[in-house]
């Protein structure tokens, strides 16, 4: 699914009302119709209904809600914001057709806008169009709402949220919902965290634009689908063999942190890889041995951290990172195999904060590698402290300059691609906060590297398989009783 800026959903609109052909107003009845269809599955007879209308095209999508709840002798009281009297064509429209049904109230004042914590508030004042900050009566209101304990719908978008960049927004002056229906396709700024208490639970109505005007719109941002993941796994053939599956290296572990070696090969083994060699300290040995018998050892010749590479020249693939430490003599090793190495590797964990050390070392990376930091460690990388929608826009630089893909961990792990794409996932859940979990991932895209998946594929089927197996664990173990090992056991490669 695309996703799309704010001024972009504009042109699609333009598009749609002119392929269809459909008038403007008659698009905005179709999107209230759907959104009113939605909300009255949450609604009881008996609830006081109170509608914010701004003077804008949403205000008109409010008043228009208004007209279909009255329709059905819902109890309603309708406020209209309108402090310079003047209104889009479109919501004049909507005033006028509801105007005959009710008394709409407009309000110069906060004050006048009567709110009990039993009623329900629908949000209509700002649609994602909005590019500064709430002030004046419109702050007023919005305090008011967020401090009256009542549930919130918001048309679209919680008013006074920017579509994409938040970072110099008051979020004290932006509605915050309860729920959030929004039109078409969710706005970037729903996948960051410092926006959702602003959006509560929220959905996406399709309100049929025209196909030809989501087609025809270009975006660098794509919501990763089900059926899109589907179509990316590749069948076993029935006389496959171990070697058909690729070789995976797994350079991890150090004395005290065998654990994330261990969940790291084990997860490639269970995504399917055929064979997985696991490079570790030799205290390890018997501990790798014992735990992973499907695996293969390789020692270093150190007995407490990694020290050197094996030779490379056997192996699909490397991974590098799970519970690697950071000693010098792990650091020069790290260095030697970003110059000696050439083919794409997943580098995670302790090898991002060696990476960290010297940033100069970015040159080094083979083209196509999987870097898969969570924030800090991004910000680490980067050299530079980011968040929301401007680590997106690092990550898409950063990607583009290096060819390299990154992940970016987190509830909506966004996966960014050398072609300046980026890549939303939405599986997994809270209880993947817990420690291995970032382990199993790296061990998860090392294995598909070595299938043969190309890098972009790795990454957005690796990180998609790792969130699903998350939710399979949780709703056997709840989310509060999920520990990697779970994740590695729902491991479920599906099929076409």
């Amino acid at each position: 699914m695309k996703v799309f800026q704010t001024h972009q959903i504009r042109e699609i609109d333009s598009i749609t009302i002119q392929e269809e052909p459909i008038d403007s107003f008659q698009l905005m009845k179709r999107a209230s119709r759907l959104f009113f269809e939605r909300l009255i599955t949450h609604l009881n007879q008996n609830e006081h209904i109170v509608i914010l209308a701004g003077s804008g095209n949403n205000g008109g999508d409010a008043l228009v809600i208004a007209k279909l709840l009255i329709q059905i002798r819902q109890n309603c009281t309708v406020y209209l914001v309108n402090p310079k009297n003047k209104l889009s064509n479109d919501c004049q429209s909507a005033h006028d057709e509801l105007s005959s049904l009710c008394n709409i109230q407009t309000i110069q004042t906060a004050e006048e806008v009567a709110l009990h914590s039993s009623d329900i508030v629908i949000d209509g004042l700002f649609g994602s169009g909005l590019n500064r900050p709430l002030e004046g009566i419109y702050a007023e209101i919005v305090e008011r709402v967020n401090q009256s304990g009542c549930k919130v719908f918001s048309i679209d978008i919680p008013s006074g949220l920017f579509g994409e960049d938040n970072s110099s927004n008051c979020h004290d002056h932006i509605i915050n919902a309860t729920y959030t229906f929004t039109f078409q396709t969710p706005k970037p700024c729903f996948f960051f965290e410092e926006n959702e208490r602003h959006l509560g639970k929220w959905e996406v109505i399709d309100i049929h634009l025209h196909p030809l005007a989501i087609e025809r719109t270009q975006t660098p941002f794509y919501l990763t689908e089900e059926s899109e993941i589907a179509k990316m796994i590749r069948p076993r053939g029935k006389f496959s063999h171990k070697g058909t599956f690729g070789h995976a290296l797994l350079i991890s572990g150090s004395y005290g942190m065998m654990g994330a070696s261990i969940l790291a090969t084990k997860a490639a083994l269970r995504t399917g890889c055929g064979l997985v060699t696991a490079h570790i300290p030799q205290k390890g040995y018997e501990i790798m041995q014992i735990s992973v018998p499907e695996a293969i050892v390789s020692l270093d010749k150190s007995e407490k951290h990694f020290t050197e590479s094996p030779n490379l020249s056997k192996y699909n693939a490397i991974g590098i990172g799970p519970g690697l430490g950071t000693a010098d003599e792990t650091l020069n090793a790290f260095h030697r195999l970003l110059e000696t190495n050439k083919r794409p590797m997943v580098i995670d964990a302790d090898a991002l904060n060696l990476l960290a050390k010297d940033l100069t070392w970015w040159d080094k990376i083979p083209h196509g590698s999987i870097l898969t930091p969570h924030p800090k460690e991004f910000e680490r990388i980067s050299g530079e402290k980011t968040k929301g929608y401007n680590s997106w826009m690092k990550q898409i630089e950063l990607s583009k300059q290096y060819k390299v893909v990154i992940v970016l961990k987190g509830a909506y792990s966004s996966i960014s691609l050398p072609d300046g794409t980026l890549h939303i996932n939405q599986t997994g859940n809270p209880g993947m906060a817990t420690a291995g979990s970032g382990d199993v991932l790296t061990g998860i895209i090392t294995s598909l590297l070595a299938q043969g998946y190309t890098s972009e594929e790795s990454a957005i089927l690796g990180v998609w398989l790792h969130g699903k197996a998350g939710d399979n664990a949780a709703e056997k173990r709840t989310e509060a009783g999920l520990i990697a090992r779970d994740i590695i056991e729902e491991l479920r490669i599906i099929k076409e």
